[in-house]
């Protein structure tokens, strides 16, 4: 099996005819300025060493070995052995609150930033388990579906922010339905939903949908984000400064308060555990450790094939051809240029 790592550089393989082009070009421009310098006898003998031949040898190396030069930059492999994989893990889903509550700095740089970060950490300590991101406000919507694409699933995490769900409010129910429904039940995996939130749920029953999360199995974890006392919500403008906080229709600036006891409720009844978010410390890691222990099943087999690079074979035909291109020189040697034909010719005549 065959393939290029950057298989880009193939279009580089144009080249060469265009230089065919340029070159036959060149040479029907060269014959009629020749002929209209001087007749073909008088210019054989004014250059008597130059060769046609020699000349398009010349070219044909350069065109080898630019072609083969391409193909090097593309970095052909071959496929040398397949080897079988099993997948083994945990599937889990992130439940994360985009709220504008999240945006309190009682944790800093914010709640949003802090949760952003841990579960960041989260993605690049797994090993095999599969991760899904929901992304919830008022409404819950799905960031990324489980996935072992870790890389992918950092790119899709860099861009949560409060605006992600256009409707305000924390449906904490919502966000753990929409993890039931994207759990593949057939597979008998452990199935985990981490919800990280300021607890203050405000659409739905989130109690109600933790006990069905429970009765199918599923493990729920809560991490709190904020302080029981509360913080008011920062404004900013366009220019990254604070301008107020954020009010009510009274004018009263917005205090918001962690629920401790809801969140506390909601892992209890799915069979977790809460951890309070602080600015020091990493909740998730905790929650890892306890999901490690959970038993991990096989949920997957893939097929992996190990390439080798073979460009090396392709890079020294191009130096080999470029170093006979610089060594062959347009000119006959001195001995060849007295087999002139039209010379002898002369010269008999004489």
């Amino acid at each position: 099996m065959i393939r290029f790592v950057h298989p880009e550089y193939l279009y580089g393989l144009a080249l060469v005819p265009l230089m065919v082009v340029l070159y036959l070009t060149f040479v029907r421009l060269r014959t009629n300025a020749v002929k209209r310098f001087a007749s073909p006898e008088l210019f054989a003998r004014l250059a008597e060493r130059a060769s046609g031949a020699r000349r398009l040898l010349k070219f044909v190396l350069l065109c080898g070995a630019v072609g083969f030069l391409m193909v090097a930059l593309a970095n052909p492999q071959i496929g040398t052995r397949l080897q079988e994989v099993k997948q083994e893990g945990v599937d889990l889903f992130i439940a994360l609150d985009v709220s504008l509550s999240m945006k309190a700095e009682d944790i800093k740089p914010n709640r949003l930033e802090k949760a952003k970060l841990e579960i960041r950490n989260l993605i690049n300590r797994l090993a095999g388990d599969r991760i899904g991101m929901i992304v919830f406000a008022g409404e819950a919507f799905i960031q990324f579906p489980l996935t072992t694409d870790y890389s992918a699933a950092n790119l899709f995490l860099d861009v949560v922010d409060v605006d992600a769900v256009p409707v305000p409010g924390t449906a904490i129910g919502a966000a753990i339905e929409r993890a039931m429904e994207s759990f593949d039940f057939k597979e008998q995996t452990s199935k985990v939903v981490v919800v990280i939130t300021d607890g203050e749920n405000t659409e739905g029953d989130a109690l109600e949908a933790a006990r069905e999360a429970s009765a199918k199995g599923i493990l729920l974890y809560t991490v709190g984000m904020g302080s029981p006392t509360g913080a008011p919500i920062p404004v900013y403008n366009s220019s990254g400064l604070q301008v107020d906080f954020k009010r009510d229709r009274l004018g009263s600036v917005v205090v918001s308060k962690l629920d401790e006891t809801s969140l506390t409720r909601i892992a209890e009844i799915g069979n977790g555990k809460y951890f309070r978010g602080t600015a020091n410390q990493d909740e998730l890691d905790e929650i890892y450790k306890n999901i490690n222990a959970l038993q991990k099943r096989e949920f997957g087999v893939r097929q992996f094939t190990d390439y080798e690079d073979r460009f090396q074979y392709f890079l020294v035909p191009v130096i080999v051809l470029m170093v006979l291109e610089i060594l062959i020189s347009e000119k006959r040697p001195r001995w060849l240029a007295h087999w002139n034909p039209l010379r002898r010719r002369e010269e008999e005549i004489a």
